[in-house]
């Protein structure tokens, strides 16, 4: 490896309309390295003006957005460095892991680093592999580190600068030292650390686990409302035994159920003005591991609440039983029909995140305190305008037990529901705005039951009782019953267009 100049580091920047981080972006860089260059890639705004105030050399290249030769541009500008990084802005935007891609080198242990970071890919390839029971796919590459022995080497015009299988594969048939970094933990904590993160964790009875629990959650979360619902073994003793300075414990003096406890773990978070509150249960049930993916798409702008959803594949619902899976597939289409949210799956699923705005736009009094809480706020969230996203992960059973009885769930739900569906299509289509969906959902609610006991009528009439019917009312009970379904239909159909629109935001199957 050629040692000369190894001193001198120049970061390369591809950028596309990015003026609003650019300029902070290149100032934090600039610690790092001698040279930071900007490849300007035909911008519209003023991101090469805020890149060349902060100090960067700007290169214009109207190439189009192919960002695989602004990163080539770049390079062959930068020709000289001792160790040359580029950073994918669109992948990664934390300048301060630059030390950690170019140790490897400056150690002369390697020549070329690829890091990758987190991956933001939409949820439908990812929900297809899962389905699968295989790996998502190939995070992205944020960063790549050369030293100058390895850009005299590589042919930057037979790889993929944006693959890192390419890239490795080049590497190995150039005999050029290559090592992969994988940035995703310390990726997620420099981007999360921008953002106040609560976790409220309801625990009721969970003296097993709820130390295990709160053990779990990540570094990157600011506060971790733990609210013990009057439990009657040592969970409150334990709590209020926690040396976590993250942890704010909650004592409720009477059981007050699993929705109210996490209805005053979010009003304790709205108090201390987080920008995004989980829900975790008690029991470890809950996956750390998996909370990244359902802040990003609220990150993103593309949702207001995220959800879990362990419905997707036989695999993915390991360890729940037939008759749990039944119960919660029923309990599915029914919140799908009262809710609005056609798209989601495994409403109760608790594993959750939800924005400050969309805490703020609810009325958290009337939220449901009972198990199906989960199932009310989801029709709040409809009737609002809000936008809900399913994040496809596996279930995670350990010690605990589940205590729900899905029958008595069910026939107390249900009627919940129910009345929220009402409630709903009132405040979104008739108060909030209106839309006629509204009137054959009313229209069908009755010629539905009535062409049902109608039909009943009929035939008591002509079977049990051998009373005389006229031959026009059995043509008379199908026509109001098809019109009734008819309408439903028709009902449904609006509702689920009306509920793709809400938001204005990018269709939520997408993610």
């Amino acid at each position: 490896m050629c040692e000369e100049g190894l001193s001198e580091i120049s970061v390369i920047l591809p950028a596309f309309n990015q003026e609003l981080e650019i300029g902070t972006v290149v100032l934090i860089a600039k610690r790092y390295a001698d040279r930071v260059i900007v490849v300007n890639n035909g911008s519209s705004d003023q991101c090469a003006e805020v890149a060349e105030a902060a100090g960067a050399e700007v290169i214009q290249d109207f190439s189009g957005t192919n960002k695989n030769f602004s990163l080539r541009k770049g390079i062959e500008a930068a020709e000289g460095a001792g160790v040359l990084v580029t950073m994918d802005m669109d992948v990664c935007r934390d300048p301060k892991l630059i030390p950690k891609m170019i140790k490897p080198i400056r150690e002369g242990n390697f020549d070329l680093v690829v890091g990758t970071c987190i991956s933001r890919r939409s949820r439908s390839p990812e929900n297809a592999l899962m389905i699968k029971n295989k790996k998502t796919e190939e995070k992205p590459v944020g960063f790549l580190a050369f030293s100058n022995f390895c850009l005299k080497e590589f042919d930057l015009s037979d790889v993929y600068l944006n693959s890192i299988r390419s890239i490795l594969s080049v590497c190995e048939r150039k005999k050029i030292r290559a090592c992969h970094i994988d940035l995703q933990e310390e990726h997620e904590k420099n981007l999360f650390k921008a953002y106040k993160i609560g976790v409220v964790v309801p625990a009721y009875n969970e003296e097993l686990l709820i130390q295990e629990t709160i053990e779990g959650i990540p570094d990157y979360v600011d506060r971790i409302y733990v609210i013990n619902d009057s439990s009657s073994d040592r969970t409150g003793e334990i709590i209020d035994g926690m040396t976590d300075p993250r942890v704010v414990p909650i004592h409720h003096k009477v059981n007050k159920g699993v929705g109210a406890a996490i209805i005053n773990g979010y009003k304790h978070a709205l108090a201390d003005e987080m920008d995004m509150v989980a829900v975790m249960a008690g029991d470890n049930q809950m996956d750390p591991s998996q909370l990244p993916r359902l802040l990003f798409p609220i990150i993103e702008g593309k949702a207001d609440y995220t959800k879990g959803n362990r419905l997707l594949s036989k695999e993915m619902r390991k360890g729940m039983s037939t008759w749990r899976a039944f119960g919660n597939g029923l309990l599915t289409l029914i919140t799908k029909i009262g809710s609005g949210y056609w798209h989601i799956a495994d409403p109760q699923n608790g594993y959750t995140v939800i924005s400050r705005e969309a805490l703020e736009a609810l009325d958290l009094d009337s939220v449901y305190t009972y198990y199906g809480y989960c199932n009310d706020l989801l029709i709040k969230l409809n009737a609002f305008g809000l936008q809900t996203i399913d994040v496809a992960m596996p279930a995670r059973y350990g010690r605990e037990k589940s205590t729900i009885k899905y029958g008595t769930y069910i026939r107390k739900v249900a009627p919940m529901i129910f009345r929220g569906f009402l409630w709903r299509l009132k405040m979104k289509y008739m108060i909030l705005d209106f839309h006629p969906l509204v009137l054959f959902y009313i229209a069908s609610m009755v010629l539905v039951p009535v062409g049902f006991l109608f039909g009943i009528w009929i035939f008591l009439q002509k079977i049990v009782f051998h009373a005389p019917v006229s031959t026009n009312y059995p043509l008379l009970d199908v026509f109001i019953s098809l019109t009734g379904v008819q309408l439903l239909l028709f009902a449904m159909f609006f509702d689920m267009q009306a509920s793709k629109a809400t938001g204005g935001r990018n269709n939520p199957n997408l993610y």
